[in-house]
């Protein structure tokens, strides 16, 4: 039994957020929780709340499931769109600022001993 949250346009760029990803994929549910807790990154208190989440819609789908036994079984960042602003600069030339935005899924899933 698998459950997931996603969420979408988050306004962080997709490298630092994957940055944080990498260490928490595959591990069990509350040691990643653990970590991230501990993280100075931005990226660490989005991630964090998309796995509480998940954790909440397993939890609703099977309410005998114990969450201890969780762990996470697929964690990807994807790129969303753009947003373009326009920075002005000397000599009425302007340069483009790309502000980037995530998509971040977690899955999680029972652990298989």
């Amino acid at each position: 039994m698998e459950a997931r949250a996603i969420l979408r346009y988050a306004r962080i760029t997709p490298t630092k957020a994957r940055r944080v990803m990498n260490l928490i994929r595959g591990k069990k549910a509350g040691e990643a929780l653990l970590t991230l807790k501990y993280m100075p990154h931005k990226g660490a208190r989005i991630i964090e709340k998309v796995l509480r989440s998940a954790l909440a819609n397993a939890e609703q789908k099977n309410p005998r499931l114990d969450i201890d036994n969780l762990k996470i079984v697929k964690a990807c960042v994807d790129q969303g769109p753009m947003m373009k602003r326009i920075e002005h600069r000397a000599m009425g030339r302007a340069n483009i600022i790309k502000k980037k935005t995530s998509h971040i899924t977690i899955y999680v899933g029972i652990e298989e001993n």
